[in-house]
């Protein structure tokens, strides 16, 4: 019996020991594991600073303003075609490393990006076209340029606003993430390590939620209007075709 006891005891510890082992050198793997990680996005994070500015996106848009002026009874009225540039940037200098964040449980790398930069718009001078009418005025007064200067500023602002639309916004956001995600994705895959990149900007979390809820609210309504009949009776997919 006490043979017995003692080879159990034995045995015990053997695993215990075996067991011990093999946690430490599985931490001892993984610590050094995300030491690797943090290196490399800590040189990957440098190498994006020293670019200064990243510019991942360029749209191309076109304005049509037109501007009149009235005196001495007359009226000059000018038309400016203005076509334009404008660059989408992000400033580099503004990533700090506490926005590069490792989740070892998961394996993702996140980044937070600072804001986009909208940078022109850069006028194609040869594309821009002009119509004008009254020129009796604009041939006894200064109308003409004083309608220029005001269709060149209000083209500025048009090609910008035009800019700032949720098209070119979100194709601006996909290309910048994109690249962002490339920059510290490859060296991490050359080092063999096997981690998902996540590039996102400050504000896409708050209209996540905010989409959510109004999801959520809209899926709420529909609930409590499924229990509500309408005056006169329910109609079928039909009849509220017919209706319409």
């Amino acid at each position: 019996m006490k043979t017995i006891i003692g080879l159990l005891v034995v045995i015990l510890v053997v695993f215990g020991i075996a067991f011990g082992g093999a946690y430490y050198f599985q931490k001892g793997v993984e610590d050094k594991m995300d030491g690797k990680v943090e290196s490399i996005a800590t040189a990957s994070l440098q190498g994006l600073r020293e670019q200064a500015r990243l510019t991942a996106f360029m749209a191309s848009f076109v304005a049509v303003v037109t501007s009149t002026q009235e005196r001495l009874g007359l009226k000059a009225e000018k038309t400016m075609i203005m076509p334009g540039t404008v660059r989408y940037e992000i400033d580099l200098n503004k990533l700090q490393p506490t926005d590069v964040k490792w989740d070892k449980e998961s394996n993702v790398l996140t980044v937070n990006l600072p804001p986009l930069i909208l940078a022109g718009p850069e006028v194609d001078i040869d594309g821009i076209k002009q119509y004008d009418g009254g020129g009796i005025l604009m041939a006894l007064t200064d109308a003409g340029e004083t309608l220029d200067a005001a269709n060149r500023k209000r083209g500025q602002d048009e090609l910008m606003k035009q800019a700032k639309g949720e098209v070119p916004m979100r194709l601006a956001r996909d290309a910048t993430r994109s690249a962002i995600e490339r920059s510290f994705a490859m060296p991490l895959k050359a080092a063999g390590v096997k981690a998902t990149v996540v590039a996102k900007f400050a504000d896409e979390g708050q209209e996540a939620a905010s989409d959510e809820q109004n999801h959520g609210q809209a899926e709420n309504a529909q609930v409590q209007n499924a229990h509500q009949e309408p005056e006169g009776g329910a109609h079928t997919p039909a009849e509220q075709g017919t209706h319409e």
